[in-house]
C-alpha cells in the first residue's frame, strides 16, 4: 500500500493505537507470580478489536466515503457507529455481571469512553482546520512565542508549587525546600507577594536557556549554519557558550531563589555542568530549526511554482479565448454570406458562447453542467453551416455531487473534432460524446471521423489542453489519444479527489 493509501487512513490507526494503550494500561503493574502481562494485554487488546469492529471499519472507509457517499448518507452511517452503536455496548457491557480471567467488563466500558473522546478530537481537529483562515493569529503563532509562552506557563505553575509546599515537612526541611506537586490556594492567597517573587526568578531561569535558543535560531543557524557551513557553525557555538556561560552561572547562583532550593547552581561558575547545559539546548533546538528553516524554503519554492504556473495558464487563456473567437466569427460569416433566417438566432448564440469564454473563462472552476451547455450551444452553432449533417451524439450521465472543473477543458477536443474531422469532410462525419462523471472524477470521451492522416493533432488547442492539464490536475489526470481506420478517439480522465 502507498503511503499516500495509509495517510486515507489515518483514523483506523489512530484507533488502533488507542486500543493498544488501553491493552497496555491493563497488563501494567501485574506482579503476580502465575501471571504475566502478556495474559491480560493480549485478552483485552482482543476484546477491544473485536468489540469495537465497527468503529475501526468505519474509520478504515471513512475518507472514502465521504467523497463518494451523499452528505446524508454518511452522516447516519456516522451516527449509527458512534452515536448508537459504541453507547449501546456501553450499556450492554455496564449491566453484564460476568468477568473474565484477564479482563474486566471495565476494560471496555473504558474503550468505549475513549473511542468517543477520540472522535470528538477528530471531529474537532477537523473543524478548525476548515475554519483556521479566521484566526490569522493561529496562523503567524511561530515556534518563538510557543516557547515563551510555555516558559511563563511552567514558571508559574513552579511558583505555585513552590509556594504550596512551604511549611510542609515533607518538602520543607532544614531550610532547604523540595517543589513538591502540591497546589494550596490559601498559600497562594496569603502569599501574593513572594509568589511574584517567585515568578520573576523562575522567568530569569528559563530565560537563561531561551537566549540559547533565540541566539541559535536567529543568529547561528541562518547566518553562520547556512552561508559558512557545520564546522564554523560548531566553532561558533562553542564561542558564544564559553562567553556567556560562566557569566550566567555566577547569575543563577546569586539568584535569592538558588539558595532557598538548596544551591541547585553551585558557587563555581566555570564548572563544565553549566556548559552542557548550554550546548544541550544548542543541540537539542538544532533539528527544530531545520526542520523549520526547510518546511519555510519549501513554502516559498511552491509559492513561486503557483505564481509562475498562473502566469502560465493566463497566457494559455489568452491564447485560447481568440481561438475560439475567430472559430465562431467564422461560422457566422458563412451564415451572412448565405443570407440564412438562422443568422440573428446564431448571432445571440455566438453572444452566449463569448459571454462564457469572457466571464466564466475567468474563474477557477465551474460546474460540469456549465461546461456540458457550452458545448451543446457550440455544436448547435457548427452544424448551423455544415453542408452535410454529421452524425453527432452526446451521452451524459452527471452526479449531483460532482466537483467543478476548470472551464473549457472539455469543448478543447469537440472543437479540435470539428476543425479536423467533421468540417474538412466529403461526406456525412461522426461525432460521438460521452460523459461521465462520478462525485471524484470526471471521463470524457470524444469520438470523431476524419480524413486527413496529417494534421490531426495540429493547431493550439490540443497543446494548450495537454499544458492545462498539467499545471491543474498534475498526476491527477489521463489524456489519451488514439487514431485508426479515420476514427480520431480522445479520452480524457480526471481525479477530483
Amino acid at each position: 500500500m502507498k503511503p499516500q493509501a495509509l495517510i486515507k487512513r489515518l483514523d483506523a490507526f489512530l484507533y488502533l493505537g488507542l486500543y493498544c494503550w488501553l491493552s497496555v494500561a491493563a497488563a501494567l503493574g501485574v506482579t503476580a507470580d502465575h501471571y504475566s502481562p502478556y495474559d491480560f494485554y493480549f485478552p483485552s487488546l482482543v476484546s477491544l478489536l473485536i468489540s469495537m469492529l465497527p468503529v475501526l471499519l468505519f474509520s478504515w472507509n471513512r475518507y472514502q466515503w465521504r467523497l463518494t457517499w451523499p452528505a446524508k448518507k454518511y452522516r447516519i452511517y456516522w451516527a449509527l457507529c458512534f452515536l448508537v452503536y459504541v453507547p449501546l455496548v456501553m450499556l450492554v457491557v455496564s449491566v453484564w455481571t460476568g468477568k473474565g480471567q484477564y479482563f474486566k467488563p471495565g476494560d471496555i466500558i473504558g474503550g468505549c469512553l475513549f473511542t468517543l473522546l477520540l472522535e470528538l478530537i477528530l471531529l474537532l481537529n477537523s473543524w478548525l482546520r476548515r475554519n483556521l483562515g479566521q484566526w490569522q493569529w493561529i496562523r503567524s503563532f511561530s515556534l518563538e512565542k510557543a516557547i515563551f509562552i510555555s516558559i511563563m506557563i511552567i514558571a508559574v505553575i513552579l511558583s505555585a508549587m513552590a509556594i504550596s509546599s512551604i511549611g510542609d515537612p515533607e518538602y520543607d526541611q532544614n531550610g532547604k525546600l523540595l517543589i513538591g506537586f502540591e497546589f494550596d490556594g490559601v498559600k497562594l492567597l496569603r502569599h501574593p507577594l513572594l509568589f511574584f517573587w517567585f515568578l520573576t526568578q523562575f522567568i530569569f531561569m528559563y530565560g537563561c536557556g531561551y537566549f540559547y535558543f533565540i541566539f541559535n535560531s536567529k543568529v547561528l543557524v541562518p547566518l553562520v549554519l547556512r552561508q559558512h557551513g557545520a564546522l564554523l557553525y560548531a566553532l561558533a557555538g562553542l564561542a558564544l557558550v564559553s562567553i556567556s556561560y560562566p557569566l550566567i552561572g555566577a547569575l543563577l547562583h546569586w539568584l535569592p531563589i538558588n539558595q532557598r532550593l538548596g544551591n541547585v547552581f553551585p558557587a563555581d561558575p566555570f564548572r563544565l555542568d553549566n556548559a552542557f547545559g548550554a550546548v544541550l539546548i544548542l543541540l537539542l533546538s538544532l533539528p527544530v530549526l531545520l526542520a523549520l528553516q526547510w518546511a519555510k524554503q519549501n513554502s516559498q519554492i511552491s509559492a513561486l511554482e503557483k505564481e509562475k504556473s498562473e502566469t502560465e495558464l493566463a497566457l494559455l487563456k489568452q491564447q485560447l479565448n481568440p481561438h475560439f473567437f475567430f472559430n465562431t466569427l467564422n461560422n457566422l460569416y458563412a451564415l451572412s454570406l448565405q443570407q440564412s433566417k438562422q443568422t440573428p438566432e446564431s448571432i445571440l448564440q455566438l453572444s452566449e458562447l463569448m459571454r462564457y469564454v469572457i466571464y466564466r473563462a475567468k474563474e477557477a472552476e465551474v460546474a460540469v453542467s456549465e461546461e456540458v451547455k457550452y458545448i451543446e450551444d457550440y455544436i448547435q452553432l457548427q452544424q448551423i453551416r455544415l453542408k452535410h449533417k454529421p452524425d453527432i451524439q452526446f451521452t451524459k450521465s452527471i452526479h449531483e455531487g460532482t466537483p467543478g472543473i476548470a472551464p473549457l477543458l472539455l469543448i478543447v477536443l469537440v472543437e479540435n473534432a470539428f476543425k479536423h474531422g467533421i468540417e474538412p469532410a466529403e461526406e456525412k462525419g461522426m461525432l460521438h460524446l460521452q460523459l461521465v462523471t462520478t462525485a471524484t472524477g470526471v471521463h470524457f470521451s470524444c469520438i470523431n471521423s476524419y480524413e486527413q492522416e496529417t494534421g490531426i493533432n495540429a493547431g493550439i488547442g490540443l497543446q494548450n489542453l495537454e499544458r492545462r492539464l498539467e499545471l491543474l490536475y498534475h498526476g491527477k489526470h489521463q489524456l489519451k489519444t488514439v487514431k485508426e481506420n479515420h476514427i480520431f478517439k480522445a479520452e480524457l480522465e480526471l481525479d477530483l479527489t
